[in-house]
């Protein structure tokens, strides 16, 4: 493909990724299945030009004064020196440039604001204003980047010298995370480790160093019976059985079915004997639980890195309904847990609205419940942001963003 085809290729992907709501890297998958003239090298630096569209689409929409994929586009290739005019000259790539596209290129744009600045949207600057302070605009830049990939060893199967010493042994280099004990952090690309006979065996599990924080935090023991009440397809939960040395009963549910099949098929290659799947609705867990851990569906704000996209998808509508949806879920654990047990809590959201005030809320409804010290309960090197509650973010952990908090039935 010619240079100027691959841009018609990504304005393309860019409009049509306007209508749909599925993640990019899925959304090119199923794209560059179809188009099969589209070899290697194009579906690269075609993949690469959306993503960075994606993690710059505010201040590249603020240079054209608009959000268009074409505007978007002709922003970054301006910021690229590139000539324009050859580029968008027709035929295979992109049509002329119009007069209005050629006055937004020669005019000179307005300071921009701290929301362009930050690469987030507007109507979230109060929120994220209460999550960071000061530290707004440096928080947010760490979220432009990309995210490392981390790893979860399976100590059911193995240990973490163990597994480094694999990946080495195929040329991977990888290191120990600076926190959660489990965890291992490849450096540069991962390749095709979701192939390996290493991730076949059951040797680990990928999962951010921040949720293996959090599954730490929520101190699975042996011999106990475990709620994972929003599992989805269960890293959670394989991070529990794991910790309980599959001894004890852990109750995963969901309501959706497809994530369930694939728990089943992530713990039988793990060795996860002690993980149940229920589907919920009409389905509900029975009995009480020494813990009950609801990673409550919620924005994603904290997975910007991995998902650009989530930021310029996010409306209020959507976000009301998410908090709804998360003091509904705490109600319902909130009936499960058994006296003495624990309720943990847990969002990949920096959001105050989806985090402590969440829990605020929750204590007004139920003052039998008081909150814990989730750093009493962490052995070794305690992360960055960890007290009373846990919030981690790039700049600060490393780290997706997370949030993680307990509360103990009286």
């Amino acid at each position: 493909m010619t240079p100027a085809a691959r841009l018609q290729m990504a304005i393309d992907i860019l409009e049509a990724l306007d209508q749909t709501a599925q993640p990019v890297d899925r959304f090119l998958k199923s794209w560059f299945r179809s188009r099969r003239f589209a070899g290697s090298k194009d579906r690269r630096a075609i993949a690469e030009r959306v993503f960075s569209v994606q993690r710059h689409r505010a201040r590249l929409g603020h240079r054209m004064a608009s959000t268009g994929p074409r505007a978007l586009v002709i922003a970054a290739l301006l910021e690229e020196g590139e000539d324009i005019g050859a580029l968008f000259s027709g035929g295979y790539g992109p049509g002329p440039l119009t007069d209005e596209e050629r006055a937004a290129i020669a005019a000179t744009p307005p300071p921009a604001p701290s929301w362009v600045q930050g690469e987030y949207p507007a109507w979230l600057e109060e929120d994220l204003r209460r999550a960071f302070g000061d530290r707004l605009l440096e928080e947010m830049t760490a979220f432009v980047g990309r995210a490392p990939t981390d790893i979860r060893v399976n100590s059911l199967k193995t240990d973490r010298d163990a597994v480094i010493a694999a990946l080495a042994a195929v040329d991977m280099v990888s290191a120990a995370t600076p926190y959660a004990p489990h965890g291992v952090r490849i450096s540069g690309d991962a390749g095709n480790l979701s192939r390996s006979a290493l991730f076949e065996s059951g040797a680990f599990e990928f999962q951010d160093e921040a949720a293996q924080i959090a599954a730490e935090l929520a101190s699975a023991a042996p011999g106990t019976r475990v709620l994972d009440l929003a599992a989805g397809a269960g890293g959670k939960a394989l991070a529990f059985a794991a910790a309980m040395q599959n001894h004890g009963e852990i109750i995963a549910c969901d309501v959706r079915g497809e994530a369930l099949f694939e728990l089943e098929k992530r713990a039988a290659r793990a060795g996860a004997t002690i993980i149940k799947t229920l589907l919920l609705e009409p389905a509900q867990p029975s009995g009480l639980f020494d813990l009950v851990f609801l990673d409550a569906p919620c924005s994603g704000t904290g997975t910007w890195r991995r998902q650009p996209e989530l930021r310029w998808r996010l409306t209020p509508a959507r976000l009301a309904e998410l908090t709804a949806l998360q003091d509904r879920l705490l109600d319902q654990g909130a009936a499960l847990v058994k006296p003495g047990g624990r309720l943990v809590y847990a969002t990949c959201s920096i959001l105050p609205l989806e985090n402590q005030d969440r829990l605020a809320a929750f204590q007004t409804r139920h003052p039998g419940f008081a909150p814990l010290n989730l750093a009493e309960n962490w052995s070794g090197r305690p992360p960055p942001g960890l007290g009373r509650d846990f919030q981690a973010s790039p700049l600060l952990t490393g780290t997706d963003g997370f949030y993680c908090a307990a509360l103990g039935r009286g």
